[in-house]
C-alpha cells in the first residue's frame, strides 16, 4: 500500500498536530490538550479478529490500524502495524523470551515473557571485557534459536598476522554453517516486516498524523534486569555484584544511547520512547535507586538531551516516591508519562520541568462506563491541564486489550469537549 501524496490540508493538520505536542515538551501550553493512541492487541477487539491474526496477516493489521486513526484522529500515534505484526519475524529468529498469541498462548491471549536467567553472574567479566563477542557466542544462542550454531563463531580479538586468517576455519563448520543460513533468511523476513512498517507510517503521515515517537530503548538498569540476569538474579546482584553491577549498567548505558541516537536520527522523529520497569517504589528502597537506577538513567536521559533527542521514559507503576529524584533534569527537554502514579500530585513536583503524558485507569477503561471514562478525563483537564499542566492524554500504557470500543470514543470525544 502506497502513502498518498500529501495535501495541503493534510499537511496543515500534521504541522499542527506535530506542534502541539513540541509545545507541551517545551512548557508552552497548546491551543488544546493532545490526546494520543497507543495500543496493541486492543485493535484485535476494535478490528473484530484474534490476536494471533493481528500478528500475522499484515495487510489486515495495517488496514486495522488505519481505521483507528482515522476515526479517533488523534493527535499523535505508535505505529500501530509494527507494534503488532510481529509474528513472521518472532517465528524466523526462534525468539527464546516470549510466548505470543498462537505461539505457547492461545490464540486471544495476550505476550507472557519468560523471565529466566540469560546471563549468570560469573559472565559479567566476559560482557564487560568483549561484548560483541558474547553477544555472538552465548546470549544471541540462549535467546534466538536461529543463532545457536554461533557458539562456533571464532574469537577475533587477539587475532593477528596469519592466525588471522587460520582462525577463521570454525567458519567451516557445518552447524556454524547452518546456523548462518537461518540468520539470513530471518534477516529478509525481517526486512520485509519493516519494510511494511515504513510503508504505514508514510501513508498515516500523510494523512496528517505524526507519530508520536520514532524510536525506543530502554534504562540501562532494566535491560540488564530484565534481559540479562532475570529479576531474581539482578535481586541478588544488588548485594552480592555489587561493583561489577554498576559497571556493567554504565557500560550498557553508552551500547543503549548509541542506538538510541541512531534509530532516533533515522528515524526523523526525536522523541525516544524508554519504557522502565524497576523504578517503581515498591521495587526497590530510596538508597537502592539512587545508587543503582537513577545515575544512569539520568545520564542517559542527558546524553539523549545533548544530542537534540527527547526523552519519553514511561514510568510504570506508582513512582509517587521518587518524583522529587527524578526532577532533576533540564526543564523542557523531556516527555514524563505515567501509568499509576498520581498524575496531579506528578503535575505539582514535575509541571515546571517536564511534558506529563497519561494516564486513565486501565480497570475504569476496561470495566467502567463512556461516563466513567467522560469524569475521568474531565478530571485530568480540571486538575492539570487547567492548572497549566502540559498534559498529553492518554492511557495509563496503551489502550488496555480489554477496553470496550466505546470507551476508547468517550475519551477521545471528552478531551476535545473539555479541553479542545
Amino acid at each position: 500500500m502506497n502513502a498518498p501524496e500529501q495535501t495541503p490540508a493534510a499537511k496543515a493538520a500534521y504541522d499542527a498536530r506535530w506542534q502541539r505536542i513540541l509545545d507541551c515538551v517545551a512548557l508552552k501550553k497548546p491551543e488544546r490538550m493532545p490526546v494520543t493512541l497507543y495500543a496493541t492487541f486492543w485493535l484485535a477487539r476494535y478490528g473484530g479478529v484474534s490476536c494471533k491474526e493481528l500478528m500475522y496477516d499484515y495487510e489486515k493489521t495495517a488496514e486495522i490500524a488505519e481505521r483507528a486513526v482515522l476515526e479517533f484522529e488523534p493527535d499523535a500515534c505508535i505505529n500501530l502495524f509494527a507494534a503488532n505484526a510481529m509474528g513472521p519475524i518472532f517465528e524466523a529468529v526462534g525468539y527464546k523470551q516470549l510466548k505470543w498469541p498462537g505461539h505457547g498462548v492461545g490464540d486471544d491471549q495476550p505476550y507472557q515473557y519468560l523471565d529466566r536467567e540469560y546471563m549468570k553472574p560469573e559472565e559479567f567479566p566476559e560482557l564487560l571485557r568483549d561484548p560483541s563477542g558474547f553477544y555472538l557466542h552465548t546470549y544471541l544462542p540462549r535467546i534466538f534459536s536461529a543463532f545457536e550454531g554461533f557458539e562456533h563463531f571464532p574469537v577475533l580479538p587477539g587475532m593477528f598476522y596469519f592466525r588471522a586468517i587460520t582462525g577463521l576455519r570454525s567458519l567451516a563448520n557445518p552447524e556454524f554453517r547452518k546456523s548462518l543460513q537461518r540468520v539470513l533468511d530471518a534477516s529478509e523476513v525481517i526486512d520485509g516486516y519493516l519494510t511494511r512498517s515504513a510503508q504505514w507510517a508514510a501513508r498515516i503521515n500523510a494523512l496528517g498524523y505524526p507519530l508520536i515517537n520514532g524510536s525506543s530503548s530502554g534504562a540501562p538498569y532494566d535491560v540488564i534486569a530484565d534481559y540479562f540476569r532475570g529479576a531474581t538474579g539482578m535481586m541478588k546482584d544488588l548485594f552480592r555484584h555489587k561493583d561489577r553491577l554498576l559497571e556493567a549498567i554504565d557500560a550498557m548505558r553508552g551500547h543503549l544511547v548509541t542506538a538510541a541516537i541512531a534509530n532516533a536520527k533515522a528515524s526523523g522523529n526525536p522523541i525516544v520512547m524508554i519504557p522502565i520497569h524497576w523504578a517503581p517504589d515498591a521495587f526497590m528502597s530510596p538508597k537502592q535507586f539512587e545508587t543503582f537506577w537513577w545515575p544512569s538513567f539520568r545520564q542517559m536521559m542527558l546524553d539523549l538531551i545533548a544530542a537534540d533527542l527527547i526523552p519519553m521514559p514511561l514510568w510504570e507503576s506508582d513512582c509517587t516516591k521518587r518524583l522529587e529524584i527524578i526532577k532533576d533534569i533540564p526543564p523542557g527537554k523531556c516527555i514524563y508519562w505515567f501509568e499509576r502514579t498520581d498524575l496531579v500530585k506528578a503535575f505539582e513536583v514535575l509541571g515546571d520541568r517536564v511534558a506529563l503524558r497519561g494516564n486513565l485507569s486501565p480497570s475504569m477503561m476496561s470495566t467502567g462506563t463512556p461516563q466513567d471514562v467522560d469524569a475521568a478525563v474531565k478530571h485530568l483537564v480540571d486538575k492539570v491541564w487547567n492548572r497549566g499542566g502540559n498534559l498529553i492524554l492518554e492511557h495509563a500504557f496503551g489502550t488496555p486489550d480489554e477496553t470496550p470500543v466505546e470507551n476508547v470514543r468517550a475519551m477521545f470525544r471528552a478531551a476535545r469537549h473539555y479541553a479542545g
